[in-house]
């Protein structure tokens, strides 16, 4: 019986039609990651470095890429378009107090793949990317939290790019 049933799943499972390949930088050994300027209105002195910084690593930890300066199979451009702070839920009507808020950061990314492969096009993108995290200013002050808070997008935002570039799922 567990023998039949073992083999009932074995072949339900072998007709699924998913496939999850993670990362892939078929064809691809080198890339450029520009330095990522900070155009938004609201200007955060240290945060085109963070975030220049953040995409590297995440490339060194997520591939096998070599980042380079010179010449290379594809390049990362593009700058901070955005940086907001928000309140997201009011505390008290009586004296309107911003109970959470919302720091959120937007990123205009040109990714181009310069290797001669076949279908390389359709893996080039220029797009605008956003990300937030919700806090609280309960107890503490934002500049105290703002550099833990930039990373904590910083995350998101590398991850998605990175997978925009890279997942072939």
């Amino acid at each position: 019986m567990k023998k039949a049933l073992f083999i009932l799943v074995v072949i339900a499972l072998s007709g699924c039609g998913y496939k999850f390949n993670g990362a892939s930088t078929e064809g691809l050994k080198t890339i450029r990651v520009e330095f990522f300027e900070n155009n938004a209105p609201l200007v955060v002195p240290n945060m085109s470095q963070l975030f220049t910084e953040d995409l590297k690593e995440r490339i060194r930890t997520q591939s096998k890429l070599s980042i380079t300066q010179n010449e290379a199979d594809a390049t990362f451009e593009g700058r901070i378009t955005g940086y907001d702070i928000k309140p997201i839920a009011i505390q008290d009507n009586a004296r309107p107090i911003a109970g959470a808020n919302r720091l959120t950061i937007t990123v205009q990314v040109k990714y181009t793949n310069n290797t001669k492969t076949e279908g390389t096009l359709s893996k080039s993108f220029d797009e605008s990317f956003t990300a937030f995290e919700d806090f609280s200013l309960a107890g503490q002050s934002l500049q105290s939290q703002e550099q833990a808070l930039i990373k904590k997008v910083n995350a998101k935002l590398t991850d998605n790019i990175f997978n925009r570039a890279f997942a072939q799922w």
